[in-house]
């Protein structure tokens, strides 16, 4: 199942995100390789800057990726003011692959 996690950064945080950047993309590519990543990306402020992430990831249930949530080094960090976890269902654009 697909589950979205729609993560919010602690206003002026953008220093420890920058910093904590490569364990997350290193946590990041390690769900590429277990085939639980579908896709993830920064969300951006006014200036272009980053202040959030959205990533999706498969878990197979609430509890997996709640686990999942809370072991990605920005969380594991303090980086995020509010993470929300919803279920999703990929529609439109799927990959074929996916």
């Amino acid at each position: 199942m697909l589950f979205a996690l729609i993560c919010k950064d602690k206003p002026g945080s953008l220093q420890l995100r920058v910093d904590t950047r490569p364990a997350h993309a290193a946590f990041l590519e390690g769900l590429i390789a277990e085939g639980k990543l579908a896709f993830a990306g920064p969300f951006l402020d006014a200036d272009g800057k980053p202040d959030g992430s959205l990533v999706m990831i498969e878990a197979p249930d609430m509890a997996g990726a709640q686990a999942l949530a809370a072991a990605d080094p920005y969380a594991r960090a303090g980086l995020f003011k509010s993470v929300e976890i919803r279920a999703w269902n990929w529609v439109f654009q799927k990959p074929t692959s996916a």
